[in-house]
């Protein structure tokens, strides 16, 4: 199985991952963007005791795989598209017809990176910049995305399982980095379930991948073998990070941590070029 990918449906993100050379989509991703409700969970409840037949070979349709999350990698129910089609005809949407063309689209799509790998690594860039970022941000959030790849991999090697403890270690870092977690992070600029990195400025990125980079490289040289351990070298990977971004503020006279989005708006790249011309003092 290899590392998770973001889809977008209609501005819904699907997470899907490769599992026996197959894509398998999230589920409660799925289901949210076919319907209205913020509660997904208690909606998929409903919906298999509405249809017994579901219920009774959900667990033949659905299974639980490893997906990257914010908090690392985490086990989330996964169908493929014939468990997604399934799903689908329990879903009284009107979405439902156009979101089967989609998937349709995107089996295509994973048989072309079969024979051509890098059509995946292209597609992914040009994802983001018809969403209107820059080449020169995009280069670094492809970087990003593998040094946090590697990172993850380097903890799993460590023996690092459970969904909460890549949080925690995850945490340790930011709160090093930046002086805060990565949920207080998404709360200052504003974000619920958006990709909090998706939103983070050239500087943010940069220092984040800083602090991941470090952290990876104790690790391999020291190898610890405990979560308190690990812990240990992600606050060290983490207060590398934070030297370097608290002499950049004082170099630049402003805060590297923004509550501004990056994308959030079409006018937001003019408020970031205004953002970098003020200083700025949230959490400096």
């Amino acid at each position: 199985m290899t590392g998770t990918k973001i889809s977008i449906f209609k501005g819904n993100k699907i997470r899907k991952v490769i599992h026996n050379n197959k894509w398998w989509f999230v589920v409660e991703d799925v289901v949210s963007a076919l319907i209205d409700s913020s509660n997904v969970k208690d909606y998929i409840n409903k919906m298999r005791r509405r249809d017994p037949e579901l219920s009774k070979g959900y667990g033949q349709i659905v299974h639980t795989l490893k997906v990257l999350t914010e908090g690392g990698k985490q086990r989330m129910n996964c169908a493929n598209t014939e468990g997604v089609f399934r799903i689908i005809q329990s879903i009284p949407s009107s979405k439902a017809e156009p979101f089967k063309r989609w998937l349709a689209k995107v089996g295509y799509e994973r048989v072309q990176e079969i024979e051509n790998p890098e059509l995946a690594t292209k597609r992914t860039r040009l994802l983001y910049k018809l969403k209107g970022y820059s080449e020169n941000w995009i280069e670094k959030r492809m970087r990003g995305i593998a040094i946090r790849e590697e990172l993850t991999d380097e903890w799993q090697k460590r023996g690092v399982k459970q969904q909460k403890e890549y949080e925690i270690l995850t945490a340790e870092i930011s709160k090093a980095a930046f002086g805060i977690t990565p949920s207080e992070y998404k709360k200052l600029k504003g974000l619920k379930r958006e990709n909090l990195r998706d939103h983070m400025n050239d500087f943010e990125l940069i220092f984040t991948m800083l602090g991941e980079r470090v952290t990876t490289e104790i690790s391999q040289q020291e190898k610890p073998n405990s979560f308190p351990k690990n812990k240990t070298v992600a606050k060290r990977g983490g207060r590398v990070a934070g030297k370097a971004r608290t002499e950049t503020e004082k170099e630049i006279g402003r805060s590297v941590v923004s509550k501004n989005n990056y994308l959030k708006k079409p006018e937001s790249q003019k408020q970031l070029k205004a953002e970098n011309g003020k200083k700025n003092t949230v959490f400096k």
